[in-house]
């Protein structure tokens, strides 16, 4: 019989399976109807479909938290600020401020290459790539309407750090208008090559920042959550 591995980091995981970070879910801010948290990357904003990934920021959070909701989602690599709701009614109201795009978002992200230009926007329409699933593409004719606005904020050794304002929220906007524009996120494992995918020990994308009224007082509540790159 082959030998056993000697600890489970030397077990090699099925490919549906998903890293855990063990890194935990911080509450940045509570209140009776929601919570700004800061979700750790290499961890699920929601459960996968197979048992192994039910492990995610929600269930964490319900343990503390049992009325805890989701209102939106990080990617798995992605680390960052995130609203959560407390309660159905705080959660349709939540919503609604999205799809009304009454939330400000910012996030900073290392990118590959000097960006000439100090601060722009790109504005390519993003559609599902279903030959390639979970891959996005830009499409002219089946593309939604996708709107980032960035800025240089420094370059260091041949690389750019940027400040990334999505207007719109499509899935992987920031990561394919990186990619688009020629400057590709370091160590994204969907859209840089292998050696822009190798030069970082993570995805360097965390969203830093998020405004919005507060679903019941309508004061304006801004969020926080440095970068840890």
């Amino acid at each position: 019989m082959p030998t056993p591995p000697d600890s489970p980091d030397d077990l090699e995981l099925p490919p549906y399976v998903v890293p855990h970070s063990a890194e935990s879910v911080k509450v940045i801010y509570a209140d009776e109807s929601l919570l700004l948290i800061r979700k750790p990357d290499l961890l699920l904003s929601v459960p996968g479909r197979h048992p192994l990934n039910h492990d995610c920021m929600i269930t964490r959070l319900q343990e503390r938290y049992p009325d805890a909701l989701v209102v939106h989602r990080l990617d798995l690599d992605t680390s960052g600020i995130m609203i959560v709701a407390r309660g159905k009614p705080s959660q349709a109201a939540l919503s609604r401020l999205f799809q009304e795009r009454s939330v400000d978002k910012q996030y900073r992200a290392w990118v590959a290459g000097d960006v000439a230009d100090d601060e722009g926007k790109i504005d390519l329409p993003i559609a599902r790539d279903w030959e390639n699933r979970p891959l996005q593409k830009i499409c002219a004719e089946t593309g939604k309407k996708s709107l980032t606005y960035f800025k240089v904020l420094k370059r260091e050794n041949g690389n750019s750090y940027l400040e990334l304002q999505p207007a719109t929220g499509r899935t992987h906007q920031l990561r394919i208008h990186c990619r688009e524009m020629g400057h590709p996120i370091l160590g994204c494992d969907m859209y840089a090559p292998p050696a822009i995918l190798g030069s970082a020990p993570r995805l360097m994308l965390h969203a830093s920042r998020i405004a919005f009224p507060h679903p019941v007082t309508g004061r304006k509540l801004v969020g926080h959550c440095p970068a840890p790159f």
